[in-house]
This record gives structure tokens, C-alpha cells and sequence, in this order.
């Protein structure tokens, strides 16, 4: 039996505990707040998007940064494995849009009462409000941790699980990378990632709240295209968010350092242009008298026709048997094309994940056992790994948390 070290209670550091103490060792969790599964509350809205029923080239497909580095892990511990776990946990599942899975009863709480009680079951020590200061390394070995009251604990393996940067009011604020130079680890550029995204125009006020379904967006820097996909988006008072911006923002926060981008948006993606014309003119014919403002209320979602009237340069006024074939040509090119200028990425607090992390050139894609350090191994985020959106990074934790416990 071997005494294992977990430095964090999010969702890797609890899963790697559950695998580890179900190998019947002796385990210890280490958290910082005063409960286990902070971040883990608050995903997927406080519904836990725990993973993504979707067959194995799409995940890989989903992961941006390093996913060859994730073969073993992934086909070691995949997406049905975990639904499966969970389900024998009690943890009833569904399967929504996207093929994103979440907890039948829609409450991330009932997901971390599960780790917690399985936890329990197996023993397991868990100390909250208890921070870690430092790893101890003597001889290339990880030999136990040092606590923030001058404690020391020692241990046979030490497993890192502390997140990343982002939701740094769930505990996130980069001690794994600290630890890790600390190792002698390389750190990739770290920014936030899946995160919403700010645009100049004023506009985007009077739109916040609204969400878009079934839209299409596409990213250009200049004429290049930089990211394009159809799904649904949300306003907000700064810009926007939503899963299609979220994803995109992955794609693009290197290039918004730098630049602003463009965002075109294809509110009636489903039409071509000529359909959407032929759809405008018929709706012209109805309300032939009536004043252009009030002609195109079905065309759009009520806090939406303001901007759109405004963008359109015609007069909200004018009755529709006035609108020249020209305005209505330019009207349908800004229903298929209504641009917005992003300008930054929102920061970690607002960033659902961290993009950048360990150098997973330094640890073991088939055990998460550092290169470097000898029974000191890192898991989850705080590994150079990140995901689109969909339960994808929780997938990434599940896996490569499974991948530490199993070994010890």
C-alpha cells in the first residue's frame, strides 16, 4: 500500500483519489476552500456538462491543444466509461443537443455528492481550507508537501490537480504551475480560453441578453477566415458569448492579442440569399402599407428589429411599397452578414478554462508522471490541454485523472 498526495478536490483530484483508494492505497486530498468540487459547481450553467456521448474522432476532433498526447488516456478511460461510472454511482444521465451529456436531475451538486460519497466510502482523508505551499523533491523523488501552516506531510506519490487560472474565485490561481517550475517543468503561454468576447459596436447593449439558436459565425482576420460554425449564441452588455463564441474563442485569443477581428453572423443560415429575398418580398406583399418597422416582425426576435432597422439605413417610417429593390437587396445582405468588430477576450475570471499549462512533452501520456520528478504527477488542467465546449475539458480531466490513480 502506498500513500498517495493529492494536491486539489476539483474534478480530477477527486477522480484520481476514487481510482487510487479503489487500488487500495492510502489517500489524502489537500483543498483550499472549504469544499470539494468548487469549479466543478458552477460548469455547464450549475448543470455539470460531465462529458460528451460522441464516438472517438469527434473528441479527439474537439481537443485544440496536443491532442495526440491524450491517445492513452482517452482510449484508457473514454466518454462511456465515465457515464457509466456515474451511472453506477446513482448519477442518472441524459443526452442533449450536441450529444452533451448531463445529470438527469440538471444539478452539478448531485455529481459532486457522488465523488464525495464515494470518497467516504473509500476511506479516503479529505482537509479543506488547507493550502499547500510547496512540493518537497529530494533525489529527483517528490517526497511530500509542505502546508501553508509549516506542516509537513510526507508521501510515496504526489498528484497535482489544482486547475488553472480561470474562475480564480473557485480557487484557481496557479500554485500547479508554481509547483511545477518549481520541478524544474516548462510552462506554455498561459491566457484565458472559452471565454466570452468583447465588440466595439454600442449596439450590443441594447441586445444584451438575447439569444441566438440555429445562427452561423464566422471569424475573419481581414479576408482570412479563422473560425466557422452554426450553433447558438448569446448578447451580453460587452459583446458576445454563448457555445458558438466560446468555441471560437479558443481558436482565435492569440490573434485578438494583436488585432481586431470580424465577426459575421448568418441570422437566417438555413436560406440562401435569393431564398431569403424571395421570404422578404412575400412579407412585403402582406404588410404593403404598412411602415417598415412593423413589416418585419416576424423575421426576427422583438429586441433584435431595433438594430436591425438600423443597420438596414432605411427609414423605420417608410411604408414597404416605398422600399427601393435596393434597400431591400443591401436589408437581406445584413441579415445574412450583420457584423461585429471583436476587439479583446474577456479575462480568467470570466474564462470558463486555461489555455496553456505544463509542457506535456515532460509527462507521461500513459501515467501523468512527470519526466523530471520521479512519483510526482500532474492531471487535468493544469496540463497544456484545453477543449472546445461540450463536456470536453471535463472530459480531459476524468481521463487523465483516471490515468494517475490507476497506476499507483
Amino acid at each position: 500500500m502506498s500513500k498517495v498526495l493529492i494536491v486539489g478536490g476539483g474534478a480530477a483530484g477527486m477522480f484520481a483519489a476514487i481510482f487510487a483508494a479503489r487500488n487500495k492505497n492510502k489517500v489524502i486530498i489537500y483543498e483550499s476552500n472549504d469544499k470539494l468540487g468548487k469549479k466543478l459547481f458552477i460548469t455547464g450553467k450549475g448543470r455539470c456538462n460531465i462529458t460528451n456521448a460522441c464516438d472517438m474522432e469527434v473528441l479527439f476532433d474537439n481537443v485544440v491543444s496536443n491532442p495526440k498526447f491524450l491517445y492513452s488516456a482517452f482510449y484508457g478511460y473514454n466518454n462511456y466509461d465515465v457515464i457509466d461510472f456515474f451511472e453506477a454511482l446513482g448519477v442518472k444521465t441524459k443526452i442533449e443537443r450536441g450529444n452533451r451529456v448531463f445529470p438527469y436531475s440538471d444539478h452539478s451538486s448531485d455529481v459532486i455528492s457522488a465523488l464525495t460519497k464515494e470518497l467516504q466510502r473509500l476511506g479516503v482523508e479529505i482537509h479543506i481550507n488547507t493550502k499547500v505551499m510547496n512540493i518537497l523533491i529530494e533525489n529527483g523523488q517528490a517526497k511530500g508537501l509542505e502546508l501553508e501552516n509549516k506542516n509537513v506531510v510526507y508521501g510515496d506519490h504526489i498528484i497535482i490537480a489544482t486547475g488553472g487560472l480561470s474562475y480564480p474565485s473557485t480557487g484557481s490561481t496557479g500554485d500547479g504551475y508554481r509547483f511545477a517550475r518549481s520541478a524544474g517543468h516548462k510552462i506554455t503561454k498561459l491566457m484565458p480560453s472559452l471565454a466570452p468576447i468583447r465588440a466595439l459596436e454600442s449596439f450590443v447593449k441594447d441586445l444584451q441578453g438575447l439569444s441566438l439558436k440555429n445562427v452561423k459565425a464566422t471569424i475573419y482576420d481581414g479576408r482570412k477566415q479563422l473560425y466557422s460554425d452554426f450553433g447558438e449564441m448569446m448578447f451580453t452588455h460587452f459583446g458576445v458569448s454563448g457555445p458558438l463564441i466560446l468555441s471560437a474563442s479558443s481558436l482565435v485569443a492569440d490573434k485578438l492579442k494583436n488585432k481586431h477581428l470580424t465577426l459575421n453572423i448568418d441570422l437566417k443560415p438555413a436560406l440562401t440569399e435569393e431564398q431569403l429575398d424571395n421570404r422578404v418580398v412575400r412579407e412585403f406583399e402582406i404588410y404593403k402599407n404598412k411602415q417598415f418597422k412593423n413589416a418585419i416582425t416576424s423575421l426576427f426576435p422583438a429586441k433584435l428589429i431595433p438594430v436591425m432597422i438600423e443597420l438596414s439605413k432605411i427609414s423605420p417610417d417608410k411604408k414597404v411599397n416605398e422600399v427601393t429593390k435596393e434597400e431591400r437587396i443591401y436589408f437581406v445582405n445584413i441579415i445574412k452578414n450583420m457584423e461585429l468588430t471583436l476587439t479583446e477576450l474577456c479575462d480568467y475570471n470570466q474564462a470558463i478554462i486555461t489555455k496553456g499549462g505544463i509542457s506535456v512533452k515532460e509527462i507521461n501520456p500513459s501515467t501523468m508522471e512527470s519526466r523530471l520528478i520521479n512519483h510526482l504527477y500532474f492531471i487535468g488542467e493544469v496540463l497544456d490541454l484545453d477543449a472546445l465546449t461540450g463536456g470536453f475539458n471535463l472530459q480531459i480531466a476524468w481521463s487523465t485523472a483516471y490515468a494517475a490513480g490507476i497506476c499507483l
